[in-house]
């Protein structure tokens, strides 16, 4: 085990595009997404402790509730590693709960990252994979933090090319839990959506104009029927000029397209509680 800190960042995920195919037996649903990191990001410090414990503080750490992936993630690595110790894990939360952006699954993911290093486990990456498949559907692709074309439950990756883009990303004081938003697609017999050609050839060429056109999210339906705010903030986003808007994953947040940089900080300055993004994320931060 290594006594040095390690500090790591577990960047927040958006979803270009969701399309939502069936329910399965198991209870969960076949999705198809192409999934990509973004510069917002919790930062996680790990450093060696008499006890394995997670710290949560933050700008989003009063709204945190519910089970701890972090917490399961260390556990779960903890099984698998001889050489196993006891920990800090401490997360400093940027990312907001229950908003569409994987902010649990990024924690998770980066949890299993730094423990390896921190407790010398010499897990690869397959084997950190499986664990990450039985922590949540989205930890996989989070512990890839690369831009992915998503199927299956989540488990399914396969790599594909995104430029950068920008966006204005809209946050709201409360959340939409995942299983919530797929019941309430079932419920209501939504639609799956159209082919994702379109999208995969904008996001690899970096064309925004033809990005936006076609960004869509077969949850939105649902999810805006129930929650008309998060809907009305997609609508302010292309009257403000986004060249397309659309809530990732099962909402709340929303993001708008924007032509560059500038273009999102305006965006972004029409919300009383919004920020611009960028994606893919860089590595380093």
């Amino acid at each position: 085990m290594t006594g040095e800190p390690i500090t790591v960042l577990a960047h927040a995920k958006i979803n270009l595009f969701l399309r939502v195919l069936r329910r399965r037996e198991d209870g969960y649903h076949e999705i198809e997404s192409l999934i990509s990191p973004i510069s917002l990001a919790d930062e996680l410090r790990v450093r060696p402790a008499e006890r394995l414990r997670v710290e949560v503080g933050g700008r989003d750490a009063p709204t945190l509730g519910g089970l701890n992936l972090a917490l399961v993630a260390a556990l779960a690595l903890a099984d698998t590693c001889p050489d196993a110790g006891g920990a800090l894990v401490e997360i400093d939360k940027r990312i907001p709960v229950a908003a569409g952006l994987g902010g649990g699954s990024a924690d998770a993911a980066a949890t299993l990252r730094a423990l390896n290093d921190l407790w010398g486990c010499d897990v690869d990456g397959s084997a950190l994979a499986d664990i990450a498949e039985r922590i949540g559907s989205d930890v996989p692709v989070m512990l890839r933090d690369q831009p992915m074309l998503v199927g299956g439950r989540g488990e399914t990756l396969s790599s594909v090319e995104v430029a950068t883009f920008h966006w204005a990303l809209v946050r709201f004081g409360f959340g939409v839990r995942s299983p919530d938003a797929y019941r309430w697609w079932d419920l209501e017999g939504a639609k799956t959506g159209p082919d994702t050609a379109s999208v995969l050839t904008a996001a690899a060429a970096g064309d925004a104009e033809a990005l936006g056109a076609a960004l869509f999210n077969d949850l939105e339906a649902p999810v805006f029927a129930r929650h008309p705010e998060v809907g009305a903030a997609k609508q302010r986003l292309l009257e403000a000029g986004a060249l397309g808007a659309v809530m990732s994953g099962s909402g709340s947040s929303v993001l708008g397209l924007a032509r560059d940089a500038e273009h999102a900080r305006e965006l972004a300055d029409a919300f009383e509680d919004a920020e611009p993004v960028v994606s893919p994320a860089s590595k380093a931060g």
